[in-house]
């Protein structure tokens, strides 16, 4: 890993961001193919969809609608410690999800005026989970549960056909469909499953759903992109980033394990420390040079630990080490530091934080009871994670009576002559005065 010293030095947000920059360009390089791919199975449907497993997925002639027999068989032959695993991460998703969805609220304008606050769910959701360097089977539980939760009737799912598997989905990501009693399960990869989830593709029987979410590599982040304003979607999540803000009694050893975690999903992977100690500094990167060397997927954490999106960036004091990760808006922030409960409240942007070192991102990842769908990139200034909420849509509904009304009267009447919209103040009006007597028919 690259060491970059930002001590003594004031500087801006934008060069706080260009001294760790992110991995973008293959996801600029994404979009027009991922468009492309979206609109092929637009207009083309299953004949696309085959096509695209030929060429993405090698495989061919696999069922795309996922077969009821299938997901049971899955569920029979899950690993049983897997599945307690599955289990037990439900049930933390579900405590967690239920503190998101907000209860109805009346608020009295006046007497006889009243709002009511409510949050609809969407009808139906589409979810996406890759199955390409990893079976995400908890991705499945991040995004089904909060779904569920919010009153989503409509769940359809769709994850990509394997090679190995005779062309259906991996086994651990149909035993959690199983057991989240999901059972519309398509067998579509990348691109082509946002665009059928979108548009629908009738000759396989599945409707356009109303919110896509899930995650995925650059494409599906793209096609997303392609398809907004068609439906909603969660967010254009990127490449998975972690950054730990740690002082010098942190412990070396467990900073350079959760950079490798994170790393060991994706070349573009970012892993960022941030501190005020050069001597831990030093130590971390000892400790993460001879962990990365032995660790399963050593080839790919390298490319990321050595890529210019990860750094150990040293700052001169806690202040410089809030802003920095202030203006990082990281997906993941670990805080390692003696005060971690009481700093935690100056750190304002990132998609989740994670507090102590007792509380690592690998728990979030599985049985914290968060969710580990978040933003990346950036966006953690503006937007938050996967949750309940994405799934439900803010609603007022509004009451009054004729009283009400009157009250109101001449302020609807006084602000739509100001804006030379009349037609708005004689609405209400006409609810005042008598209607005019009809005109008298020609020739009478």
């Amino acid at each position: 890993m690259q060491t970059i010293d930002l001590r003594g030095r004031t500087l801006s947000t934008a060069e706080m961001l260009a001294a760790v920059p992110r991995a973008t360009a293959a996801r600029a390089e994404a979009l027009a193919t991922a468009t492309a791919i979206v609109e092929d199975v637009r207009v083309r449907g299953e004949e696309a969809l085959r096509e695209q497993a030929e060429r993405f997925d090698h495989v061919g002639g696999h069922a795309i609608r996922v077969p009821r027999e299938h997901i049971d068989e899955a569920l029979a032959g899950v690993d049983p410690r897997v599945r307690a695993a599955l289990e037990a991460a439900i049930d933390r998703v579900r405590q967690g999800s239920a503190a998101q969805v907000p209860a109805p609220r009346v608020t009295e304008i006046g007497p006889g005026a009243r709002i009511v606050q409510r949050w609809q769910p969407v009808g139906r959701v589409g979810v996406y989970i890759p199955g390409g360097k990893a079976p995400l089977a908890s991705s499945v539980v991040m995004n089904v549960v909060p779904a569920q939760v919010a009153g989503v009737g409509s769940i359809a799912l769709a994850s990509p056909p394997q090679s190995g598997e005779d062309g259906r989905i991996h086994p651990t990501i149909l035993a959690a469909a199983g057991l989240l009693g999901v059972d519309e399960v398509y067998a579509i990869g990348g691109a082509g499953a946002i665009g059928a989830l979108a548009y629908g593709v009738e000759a396989i029987g599945l409707e356009p759903v109303d919110v896509i979410s899930g995650p995925g590599n650059n494409y599906v982040a793209s096609a997303k992109r392609a398809v907004a304003g068609v439906v909603g979607t969660d967010s254009e999540a990127g490449a998975t980033e972690i950054l730990i803000v740690a002082d010098a009694e942190a412990d070396p050893r467990l900073i350079a394990m959760d950079l490798i975690s994170q790393a060991e999903h994706d070349e573009q992977a970012s892993a960022v420390l941030v501190t005020d100690s050069a001597e831990l500094a030093d130590r971390v990167a000892v400790e993460v040079a001879n962990a990365a060397a032995t660790t399963r997927h050593s080839v790919r954490v390298q490319t990321a630990l050595d890529g210019p999106q990860s750094a150990i960036v040293l700052v001169d004091d806690r202040a410089a080490a809030v802003a920095f990760s202030n203006a990082y808006a990281p997906e993941h922030l670990e805080l390692h530091l003696e005060d971690a409960e009481e700093a935690a409240a100056s750190f304002t942007s990132a998609g989740a934080v994670f507090v102590g070192d007792q509380t690592p991102v690998s728990l979030g990842d599985y049985m914290a009871g968060s969710n580990h769908v978040l933003p990346t990139g950036g966006q953690a200034r503006y937007a938050s994670g996967l949750g309940s909420y994405t799934f439900l849509r803010p609603q007022q509904v509004i009451s009054y009576d004729r009283d009400a009304l009157a009250r109101a009267r001449d302020g609807v009447v006084a602000l739509a002559d100001a804006e030379v919209l009349p037609a708005h103040g004689e609405a209400v009006e006409a609810r005042f005065t008598a209607a005019p007597e009809p005109a008298a028919a020609a020739g009478a």
